[in-house]
């Protein structure tokens, strides 16, 4: 059986990388309120941090900032991914 993991034309990461932006335009009140508001957050931590920390209190907001999408993205790949193929495995193993 080959490996659905292992894809040249990645359908399902195209479709992700869509919704990932369609999410990202908060078409929606609820979307609204479940949004992360970095920027704005950041912007408010950093109008209240004095002289000489500015910079280092920035990067590190910055950092936190890839760290989190780069977590989103790892589980995101995870379950959406393994669990999309493990389904599909799991149903050709039925029609077999």
């Amino acid at each position: 059986m080959g490996s659905y993991r292992k894809v040249g034309d990645d359908i399902l990461k195209e479709w992700l990388d869509f919704r990932e932006e369609e999410l990202g335009s908060l078409t929606c009140k609820e979307d609204k309120e479940h949004f992360i508001y970095f920027e704005e957050i950041s912007e408010d931590i950093l109008n209240n941090v004095s002289g000489n920390n500015i910079e280092y209190v920035k990067s590190r907001l910055e950092k936190l900032d890839d760290n989190i999408m780069e977590y989103m993205h790892y589980w995101f790949e995870k379950y959406y991914r393994n669990g999309f193929c493990d389904a599909v495995e799991l149903l050709s193993g039925c029609l077999r």
